[in-house]
């Protein structure tokens, strides 16, 4: 049978066999955490190194231990200052004082301690239940884009990245340091030569045009020994990887908070914004999030304010578009920055306004936007009613008209965690040429 041996190096002061063994141990409490951490946190607190705690009866392990009602035994423990050997000890009741007191009512135990996951750890648990393929996984966290940087040069690469300019001022420092002979010296001296063997009176300058040939001949060896350019001269530009600085990016967060948006589907809303900020994030340098929420009428407002402010009243979807629309012309030209939008409701609206939406996002948003993703939150029991079919609310409806005519406007329904990917399956999908074209 054959035996492998793990020889990969540990990172510092860490173990990664008995990391993972405890990742596996301890799934179901670190998911629960992690999501309870997600609902309750910021969008931007996701992709993070978190600390979560985790009880000591979950990561106990398995050990022998002397029975405690057979067997005779006689020693002394270290640090006995009250018993001698034969003395009779009793035995703890099964409440006594070998557990750890609690520190606190409802809070956490004193053996209780914090495991601190990596950022890969932490994605890895929130998508586990929302069903994302692993390429998709792998695309969100580790999707970044380099460019080469120029970083000096090298003895080697390939000859289209030949530094002409620092090759030939190598050459020239070691044909003078070698003393290569030059050019115009070789040609005057042939000329000389050349002169003297024109004169009549050959046999008077016999002696001088032997020494010239001779004196000819060793510059002409050594320029052969001393080449013009030598492997040792060229050198070839030298590039790294360098993280590409991206253009920035705003994301809008459109959120009906009318009445009939309640718990469940203010936290689908958040799961799917997450999600979206997590794939932006990995492809831009800086990105910002504009929270608007809308009734009756609009505002911009924070993330605290957005998920959980308690708000009720009528439903003007428009006025939400009408928002977004002031806060790009005021802060965010779109030849300066790549905008995309999210937008999540219910599907109620006010009678009238939806073809009102429609004519706003035909118009001016769909030119400005890079994607804009509409997610509408229905009961599980309106599923199989309105799953598979284009029947609907009037939001529904004047919504596809927009997606009809603009291939980055994409809409779905949500009614359970684990639908939220097929707006980004979509957002993945590569267009064809037909579809980029429009």
């Amino acid at each position: 049978m054959p035996t492998y041996i793990d020889r990969r190096l540990n990172p510092k002061d860490k173990s990664l066999g008995n990391r993972r063994r405890f990742l596996k141990r301890a799934r179901e409490e670190l998911k629960r955490t992690i999501k309870e951490q997600v609902k309750t946190g910021k969008i931007a607190d996701v992709d993070a190194e978190h600390s979560v705690p985790v009880p000591a009866r979950d990561t106990s392990e398995p050990s022998f231990q002397p029975s405690r009602e057979t067997g005779e035994r006689q020693y002394v423990l270290p640090g006995n200052k009250e018993f001698t050997p034969g003395d009779r000890i009793p035995k703890p009741d099964a409440v006594g004082g070998t557990r750890s007191a609690s520190a606190g009512a409802g809070g956490e135990a004193e053996d209780d301690f914090r495991f601190v996951l990596s950022r890969e750890e932490v994605l890895d648990l929130f998508f586990d239940d929302l069903e994302l393929p692993d390429m998709v996984k792998l695309s969100l966290k580790e999707a970044v884009a380099y460019k080469p940087r120029r970083a000096g040069f090298a003895t080697s690469g390939a000859p289209t990245n030949m530094n002409i300019g620092r090759t030939m001022r190598n050459s020239y420092g070691r044909r003078i340091a070698l003393h290569r002979p030059k050019r115009t010296e070789v040609e005057e001296l042939a000329a000389e030569i050349e002169r003297l063997e024109a004169e009549p009176n050959r046999h008077a300058v016999k002696q001088r045009l032997e020494a010239l040939r001779q004196e000819l001949e060793r510059l002409e060896r050594r320029r052969r020994r001393i080449p013009y350019v030598d492997p040792v001269d060229i050198r070839f530009n030298r590039f790294e990887p360098q993280p590409l600085p991206n253009a920035n990016a705003v994301m809008f967060c459109l959120m009906d908070v009318s009445g009939s948006m309640g718990e469940r589907e203010k936290d689908l809303a958040k799961r799917f914004f997450v999600l979206l900020h997590l794939f932006l994030k990995r492809r831009y340098d800086r990105i910002d999030i504009v929270f608007v929420r809308h009734a009756h009428e609009a505002r911009e407002v924070d993330e605290d304010t957005f998920f959980y402010s308690t708000e009720s009243g009528g439903t003007v979807v428009s006025t939400a578009l009408e928002e977004m629309q002031r806060i790009i012309r005021e802060r965010y030209p779109s030849r300066e920055w790549n905008i995309y939008a999210a937008q999540a409701s219910d599907g109620d609206n006010i009678a009238g306004d939806s073809e009102h939406c429609a004519a706003m996002l035909n118009s001016e948003l769909m030119q400005l936007c890079q994607y804009y993703a509409y997610v509408e939150i229905i009961d599980e029991r309106e599923t199989e009613i309105f799953g598979a079919t284009d029947n609907g609310t009037s939001l529904w409806r004047a919504y596809r008209t927009v997606a009809d005519k603009w291939p980055n406007f994409q809409m779905t329904r949500i009614a359970r965690p684990a639908e939220i990917y097929p707006v980004f399956r979509k957002l993945f999908a590569r267009q064809t040429t037909a579809q980029a074209r429009g």
